[in-house]
């Protein structure tokens, strides 16, 4: 007669998450689900240097706050990641508290071997549920941008990308070609 054993998973805390290694992994949790991915590919990182060019300067002339990059986190209900890119808000006065730092108007994360899944399912869900006005799925391998909205149909993109967020008074056009390596 077999023995069935139940399986127990670990549900981690933030400050477990905090007391993990400085070992070139990047770790995250998102409702007590630890994620590690290891060191980005150098394609991986291009892309994010072209986006920030582009972005940054539409960003600056609209007032729409600051593009960050990982270290800079998004923590909500216990959950903490860190996207590939983030626009947000300035938020003077918060100091180190990331739990009183405005949520993202846009996260961009590109997809690797390692994240793509949880890309396309835990961060989706996280970030739609936190209601992050707009999140871009970036596909190298297809060259194309996965738009998601609240509520809205995905849209998946590979010729121009209109990024028109709430306070801008016009549309930033990215031709996607400009991107990829």
């Amino acid at each position: 007669m077999a023995m069935l054993m139940a399986t127990q998973i670990k549900h981690w805390t933030l400050d477990e998450l905090h007391s993990l290694p400085d070992d070139g992994n990047k770790y995250e949790l998102i409702h007590g689900e630890l994620f590690v991915t290891p060191a980005p590919t150098n394609d991986h990182e291009t892309v994010l240097a072209r986006l920030t060019d582009i972005l940054g300067p539409y960003v600056r002339a609209n007032g729409l706050g600051r593009v960050y990059h990982p270290r800079a986190v998004v923590r909500l209900e216990g959950s903490e990641v860190e996207p590939d890119l983030m626009v947000r808000r300035e938020a003077p006065g918060i100091g180190r508290q990331w739990e009183n730092a405005p949520l993202p108007i846009l996260i961009v994360e590109v997809f690797s071997p390692f994240t793509r899944r949880r890309d396309q399912t835990y961060k989706r869900a996280f970030y739609m549920n936190a209601r992050i006005a707009e999140y871009w799925m970036v596909d190298i391998d297809s060259r194309t941008v996965t738009i998601v909205r609240p509520n809205e149909e995905d849209q998946i993109v590979d010729g121009e990308l209109a990024w028109h967020p709430s306070g801008a008074p016009g549309a930033l056009i990215i031709h996607l070609p400009d991107l990829f390596p």
